[in-house]
């Protein structure tokens, strides 16, 4: 596919399956799978290869989390019937061409990976091994198995694709002469909203200011009742600046007609902060309610996300097995190409 093509034809994206899934999570990434899945034929992966970068000396403790976060896509609107929704390990191409291609990859261009140190100098988790320097690798192999046309990502994953796009046509250099072995996949910029969390930081569970999806409702009220809002309105009388408030934020996701009226209430402390919670707990329970609903459904049919996880691996490793093989012949490791 010409690197000029515009127009999305196949995504492939994922996500790690190392907890339980947040608010942040639903509004910011699954709205817009939900979205991708009825313009493109999308492949919407479980990375958890990539979560044994830090979970590989227990690797029990985050396999768990797999059924829960596939249970949270199929909740927010994913269907397996739009899209192609597997677990990276379930399709062993992965590994295979991550190895092929790691003999196409200089060690210079892993090693200016712009996450490699940074996660490296601010993680708890020892990180000094081949298989996370070696990570955007296993990334390229991802993306190049399915002949992605576009991957959704934000400007700050940039680099990341672009590596990936380095590596393929380092490939096709050496073997894709006369036609190109892999798509250069174009990044498909997303607009991923900040969902800021009860303390006003990005929501993470790593602050420990998340609002899980999986959050029992009066759980999720208690959180919400005492969420930072703007620090510099000390008492009720005072006038605030909504700008400054990270509750007038959920405005925008969950009742946007209501914004103007929020904001000069707030302004002239016609509103206190309790009252403008209230209000946004009114509206936002009902638009969570048929997520939740949904979920409490899936729970009860134990076999439904091992079925589709199943069905989903045997689609994508009939994509990724052919890909892999012309990959093959045009090295010429074909099978018997020996003889």
């Amino acid at each position: 596919m010409a690197e000029a093509d515009l127009k999305p034809r196949r995504i492939l994206s994922g996500m790690q399956a190392t907890g339980e899934l947040h608010l942040g999570h639903l509004l910011g990434v699954l709205t817009n799978f939900v979205r991708l899945q009825e313009e493109a034929e999308c492949f919407f992966m479980v990375a958890n290869l990539h979560s044994l970068t830090t979970f590989y000396a227990d690797y029990r403790a985050a396999h768990r989390f797999i059924a829960p976060m596939v249970a949270d896509w199929l909740a927010a609107g994913i269907s397996p019937e739009k899209a192609v929704i597997f677990v990276q390990s379930d399709v062993p191409e992965h590994t295979e061409l991550a190895q092929i291609l790691a003999m196409f990859t200089p060690l210079s261009w892993l090693e200016r990976n712009p996450t490699y140190k940074d996660k490296q100098a601010n993680s708890e988790k020892e990180l000094d091994s081949y298989g996370f320097l070696g990570y955007p690798v296993l990334q390229a192999a991802d993306i190049l198995l399915y002949d992605a046309s576009h991957v959704p990502i934000g400007e700050d994953q940039l680099p990341h694709l672009e590596l990936t796009r380095e590596i393929a046509r380092r490939f096709n250099h050496y073997y894709g002469s006369q036609k190109a072995v892999f798509t250069i996949p174009q990044p498909l910029l997303s607009q991923f909203p900040k969902v800021p969390g009860t303390d006003g930081r990005k929501m993470s569970k790593s602050y420990n200011n998340a609002i899980l999806l999986a959050e029992p409702e009066q759980t999720l009220e208690k959180k919400l009742l005492t969420m930072k809002t703007d620090t510099a309105r000390v008492r009720r009388s005072d006038p605030g600046n909504p700008e400054n408030c990270p509750v007038f934020s959920y405005y925008d996701f969950f009742a946007p007609e209501l914004k103007n009226e929020i904001a000069a209430g707030c302004r002239t402390a016609a509103l206190g902060c309790i009252d403008c919670k209230k209000q946004l707990l009114s509206r936002m329970l009902p638009r969570l309610e048929p997520f939740r609903q949904k979920r409490r459904e899936l729970a009860e049919k134990k076999n439904l996300i091992h079925d589709i996880l199943h069905e989903g691996a045997q689609k994508a490793r009939k994509v990724a097995a052919a890909t892999l093989a012309r990959a093959k012949e045009a090295m010429g490791l074909a099978q018997g190409y020996w003889l």
